[in-house]
């Protein structure tokens, strides 16, 4: 049996991807060079795990952890209602800028989901926003979370493709991540008047600087982290590393809400987070090195160029392959299977590899909210204890707002380009 047909069976009794992606690598490297070739498996799974850029998974996941336990969220809302609390639509903005605030903590939609999400919706439905869109507003936010720096998904990006600066990928993720939040905010403040949304209460300069203050420790962290690797003064490693003990610092010294047993609880997460992230990436290996072997990167090149010699077609046409592979499978497993395909026969073609590898991470993360895997939506809809059904119809205007964002990086280069143009 070939290896895509092994793939797409696994796929479709229910077997967890990882082991989808073992199976049908195995399945390719017999078909290639029969069972003597099954004993590449150890070596490959051991290769996707080995880097040392790898270190910094965990580190981010222990950092975003212990910032949930610290209070930090509550704290982040505190000070965006003091900046915004007088606009019609309060809670609905800040529900977006706070996810701006904690993506330069955390790095995860599903995290961003969760810790905000059980604040402020509560809040919004008890002032009055309907559940569905309290609900499709937090999730979509959420996005924002692997874009905008330090983010775990361009960490396993770099690692499967090495050509590719995770310092780089941090430095172009700034300003996708802000279109992102600047078309958010358009939709937001657009339903807010247009549904006639309550206004929150107080807010003004002087209650905003207050309520700043006390999250003035904790922002900190995306400083560190990213002034360290951009200054040249540390590795992304040794920035996370140094991020999670200036947390656990800060969590017991300045907020004390940090005991051992938080601690604890929170290296317990990371350990089961970071332990699928890994399954995920050795999995991978076997899987790419069948992919790079097999001649599969170049018929896909000659298939994409096949359909249009415009490059303007070409990638529009991969971004919808994209937003489809998105429905079906969530963001790490998605982006493990398709990048080492797509990514050498899209700059063979003559693409930037930083500039699709930003249109890749950018358009995988919008299937956080795309059915039927959409798990940033469904987690938030269960928050909201409204049916899936009902966020998904409610999420319809903040998902077109991304995708003009999706156009718009894919069609101009340099919004991606120029930032990073600049440290080189």
């Amino acid at each position: 049996m070939s290896a895509a047909a092994v793939f797409v069976l696994l796929l479709l009794i229910g077997v967890p991807i990882a082991l989808v992606m073992v199976f049908s690598g195995l399945a390719g490297a017999v078909s290639l060079g029969g069972l003597a070739y099954l004993e590449i498996l150890p070596d490959r799974l051991f290769s996707g795990v080995s880097g040392f850029l790898l270190m910094a998974v965990p580190y981010f996941i222990f950092t975003a952890e212990l910032m949930n336990r610290a209070g930090l969220t509550q704290r982040l809302i505190d000070f965006n209602n003091a900046l915004l609390g007088r606009v019609r639509g309060a809670l609905s903005h800040v529900n977006i800028t706070t996810s701006l605030f904690f993506a330069g903590l955390t790095g995860a939609a599903i995290t961003d989901t969760v810790a905000v999400g059980k604040l402020m919706i509560p809040a919004m439905k008890k002032e009055g926003y309907p559940a569905d869109y309290s609900a499709a507003v937090t999730a979509c936010s959420s996005v924002i979370g692997p874009i905008i720096p330090p983010s775990v998904v361009m960490v396993v990006y770099a690692t499967i493709l090495r050509d590719t600066s995770v310092i780089s990928l941090f430095i172009a993720g700034i300003v996708p991540g802000l279109l992102l939040v600047g078309a958010l905010l358009f939709v937001s403040v657009w339903l807010a008047w247009a549904r006639d949304f309550p206004v929150h209460g107080d807010g003004g300069i002087g209650l905003a600087v207050k309520a700043f203050l006390p999250t003035l420790p904790a922002l900190l962290v995306p400083v560190i982290i990213l002034g360290g690797i951009i200054s040249g003064l540390s590795t992304v490693t040794e920035a996370s590393a140094f991020a999670a003990v200036y947390t656990i610092v800060i969590g017991v010294a300045v907020y004390r809400r940090l005991s051992l047993q938080t601690i604890w609880a929170a290296l317990l997460t990371t350990v089961r987070l970071s332990g699928v992230v890994f399954f995920l990436l050795g999995a991978s290996t076997v899987l790419g090195w069948f992919v790079t072997r097999s001649g599969i990167t170049r018929d896909a090149a000659e298939l994409i160029a096949g359909f249009s010699s415009d490059p303007l077609l070409q990638i529009l046409l991969v971004d919808v392959l994209l937003l489809l592979i998105g429905t079906a499978i969530d963001v790490l497993p998605a982006l493990v299977i398709v990048a080492p395909v797509l990514v050498p026969a899209m700059v063979q073609l003559g693409f930037d590899p930083l500039h699709f590898a930003m249109v890749m991470i950018l358009t995988l993360n919008v299937g956080n909210i795309t059915p039927p895997v959409g798990m940033t939506l469904m987690t938030a809809a269960q928050i909201a204890k409204v049916s899936y059904e009902r966020a998904i119809r409610a999420s319809l205007p903040f998902y077109l707002s991304f995708i003009s964002v999706i156009v718009i990086v894919s069609v101009w280069p340099k919004v991606v380009l120029w930032l990073p143009a600049l440290f080189d």
